[in-house]
C-alpha cells in the first residue's frame, strides 16, 4: 500500500445540479457539459499518480462512471458541512495509516499530475501544503497529521476561506503552491479556449 493518499471530492454530473453560477450565464445543459469535461480531466490527470486514491461523493457512489475502480476507491461523504466532510475523510485516512494526505478540487482545468506529485514531495519538508484559488478558497490541501481546527469555523464557499485556513495552521510550517483558478463563473472559462469550445 502506498503511504500517500489522494482525496477527491465530487458530485454526480446531473442536469441543473452542478455549476449553478455558470449555468446562469450558459444554461444548465452547457454547464453540465463543462462540469463533465472538468471531471474527466481530473480523472485523466490523477489516475496514474503514485498514491492511493479515493473519490468521495456528495451523494451515494455510482458503480459505472468515469472513476474507474481499478484506480479509485469510492466513498460517500460524511458530515453536515464541507469542513466536517473533509475532516472525516482526512481523519479516516490517518487512522488507516497513511503518512501524507492531499485533498484536491475537481474543477481545475490547469491541474496536472506534476503539481499533485510535487505537493506530496513538499510534505517531506513542511507540515502543510496549500494551493490558493483565485476566488479566495483553495484547490489543494495537504498534511502529515490530522489537525481538526483546519476544518472548523470557516465560512465555506466565501473569499475568506484561504486566509482563515492559513490562520488556523498556527505556527506550523506551510508551503504555498501556485495560485490557480477553479471554474465557477463564465469569466473563469473565458481564459481557456478548450472550455470555450464546448459552448
Amino acid at each position: 500500500m502506498s503511504k500517500n493518499l489522494l482525496l477527491l471530492f465530487t458530485r454526480h454530473p446531473e442536469l441543473g445540479k452542478c455549476k449553478t453560477r455558470l449555468a446562469q450565464k450558459i444554461g444548465d445543459q452547457k454547464a453540465l457539459e463543462v462540469y463533465s469535461y472538468l471531471l474527466q480531466h481530473t480523472a485523466n490527470v490523477t489516475k496514474n499518480i503514485n498514491a492511493e486514491k479515493q473519490v468521495w461523493y456528495a451523494t451515494q457512489p455510482l458503480e459505472n462512471d468515469i472513476w474507474n475502480p481499478r484506480y479509485y476507491t469510492k466513498k460517500a461523504q460524511q458530515g453536515e458541512n464541507l469542513g466536517a466532510r473533509m475532516a472525516y475523510a482526512f481523519a479516516e485516512g490517518f487512522q488507516k495509516g497513511y503518512n501524507k494526505i492531499l485533498i484536491l478540487g475537481s474543477d481545475l482545468i490547469d491541474l496536472n499530475a506534476a503539481r499533485v506529485e510535487d505537493a506530496f514531495t513538499k510534505l517531506d519538508e513542511t507540515d502543510f501544503v496549500l494551493g490558493p484559488a483565485e476566488d479566495g478558497g483553495y484547490y489543494l490541501l495537504g498534511m502529515k497529521s490530522f489537525r481538526k481546527e483546519i476544518f472548523e469555523n470557516k465560512n465555506w464557499s466565501t473569499p475568506s476561506v484561504f486566509n482563515d485556513t492559513l490562520s488556523s495552521m498556527g505556527d506550523k510550517s506551510v508551503t504555498l503552491l501556485e495560485t490557480l483558478n477553479d471554474i465557477d463563473e463564465y469569466e473563469d472559462m473565458q481564459k481557456h479556449p478548450t472550455l470555450m469550445n464546448l459552448l
